[in-house]
């Protein structure tokens, strides 16, 4: 399987969409600061994610979403209580 996944730092409230196979591990990569694009906001939270069967189909919905296109702002429609800070819950 894989993850097109939405982590949401919890400095600075920042996005970060990647895909990954092992959601798990690559979580702990971001918060254990091993990713040069990300280490500088850790630590993130899980907040939302999709499972694909093919590695092509989950690396375009990645870029897709990337991209800031229709389909970013959709999913961001669809997450708006995630998106929320705990404090707003």
């Amino acid at each position: 399987m894989h993850f097109v996944y939405v982590l949401k730092s919890e400095k600075d409230d920042s996005l970060y969409i990647g895909y990954t196979r092992s959601l798990k591990t690559r979580l702990s990569q971001h918060n254990k600061m091993q990713n040069a694009s990300t280490r500088d906001k850790a630590p993130y939270k899980l907040i939302y994610c999709e499972i694909y069967r093919s590695q092509s189909d989950a690396k375009y919905r990645e870029k897709n979403l990337k991209r800031f296109s229709n389909a970013y702002i959709q999913l961001k429609r669809r997450i708006v209580n995630s998106l929320a800070s705990d404090e707003d819950l």
